[in-house]
Formats: structure tokens, sequence, C-alpha cells
């Protein structure tokens, strides 16, 4: 497992060479740390060895069925799992949801939507660990548990979508957000106007600050946002 600061671990299992492939590519331009596997077995032991901080699990593998890895998985503790998976009929997803996974993502499905439900399985997971709920950066401390951020000690106001924006860059501190991730993950749809992050961004970016000279809150331009990773 990683602290705030260090990439995220994403432990891939799936057997589609090709696929795997992209989907490592995918995650370590995105920021995260990929782990890889294409069989049931091998996840596994990648599992007790990385202790990733989420697992993308595809149902059908070679050796066992996706949804036995599932309950394996649920059965040592609470990492976020997302289904990825072909399979569409509703009482598949139902039974992979009673098991324990987080979220369901069919095949075929778009990069940018799979990014959003990666950091809100994330975000998820920190929630419910309950341990270092914590996140700070310069002088900004963000508690993710009870939804307060302080300034150098001093409680920093802020509304609910600034909050809301601020949680998902501390979530993946360090890490560039797309647009598009912060839209879906803020208002619920990457199709909501573009416009609203930017003002808001501002705003943020405004009460946050600098550390050094430097804006904690760094724009990454044509592509999106990240939280710097700031030391105390």
């Amino acid at each position: 497992m990683t602290d705030a600061a260090d990439p995220a671990t994403v432990l891939v299992v799936e057997d589609d060479a090709s696929l795997n492939a992209a989907l490592a590519a995918t995650l370590k331009a995105a920021g995260f740390r990929p782990v890889t596997a294409r069989t049931a077995a091998e996840g596994l032991r990648w599992f007790a060895h990385y202790a990733p901080d989420l697992v993308l699990l595809d149902l059908g593998l070679p050796d066992r069925d996706g949804l036995t890895v599932i309950a394996d998985i649920r059965a040592k503790g609470q990492t976020p799992i997302v289904v990825l998976s072909a399979r569409d009929a509703e009482a598949m997803k139902v039974e992979a949801l009673d098991l324990g996974a987080d979220d369901y993502v069919q095949k075929p499905f778009g990069v940018e939507e799979l990014l959003a439900r990666l950091r809100a399985g994330l975000r998820h997971g920190v929630q419910a660990r309950g341990s270092a709920p914590t996140v700070r950066t310069g002088d900004v401390e963000i508690d993710l548990g009870v939804r307060v951020v302080t300034k150098a000690g001093e409680p920093l106001k802020l509304s609910p979508k600034e909050y809301d924006l601020l949680a998902e860059l501390a979530v993946n501190l360090g890490r560039t957000v797309s647009h598009k991730g912060l839209l879906h993950a803020v208002w619920g749809s990457e199709r909501a106007d573009i416009q609203y992050l930017r003002v808001y961004i501002s705003q943020l970016r405004q009460k946050l600050g600098s550390a050094g000279g430097t804006s904690l809150l760094v724009s990454e331009p044509g592509v999106g946002y990240r939280l710097a990773a700031v030391a105390v």
C-alpha cells in the first residue's frame, strides 16, 4: 500500500494480452503504478505480494471464474475491486457486486470513464480503511474523513463544490486529473460545462495559495489539474 504522495498501485487481472498491455500503459500515463496478471492464480499471488490499492479484475479468466477471485480478495480485506467484463447479464453484475465488487465496467469502455471509476474506487477505499484519511501538502491539511480543510492550522472555508474538487485532487495527490475526470467526479457528468470547472478551480487556487512561491494547484494545459505534493 502506498501513502498519498506515491503512485497508487493498481493490480490488473486480465487474460487478453493486448488489452492487458493497453491497460497498463493507460494507467501508467495517468500516474498510477500498474501491476499485471493474466490468470487468477497469478493475480492472487501478486495481490499478496504487492498489497495493491485497487484491483481491476476481468471475470473471464482461463483458470478460474473471476467471481471466485472477488470472494478470495474480500476474505482478505476491503481493497477496492472494479470488475471489467464483457458479460452484460444483469444477474452477473448483481452477483459480482453482492460478492463485494465496488464497481462494474462493461467492455467496450471509454478510457476517461474507466479512470474516473478507478479514482472513485480509490477514494472510497481510503474512506473505508479509515487509515491516513488526512492528506497534507505544504501548509494545507485535508481531512477526508470529516471533510475539514485547514491552512497553517486555521480552518479554510470552502463551498461544497470547492471541497469536492479538492478532495478528488487530494486523493490523487501529485497526479494530474483530467478535465473530464473532474467533471465526472464532481458534477456527475464529463459533459458538464467546463467553464464551471475553471471558475471553481480559480477560486480554489486563490484559497489554497502557494508553497515556496509555487501554486499548490497546478494547471496542466489542455489536460487537467493536479494538487502538488509539497513537503511540510
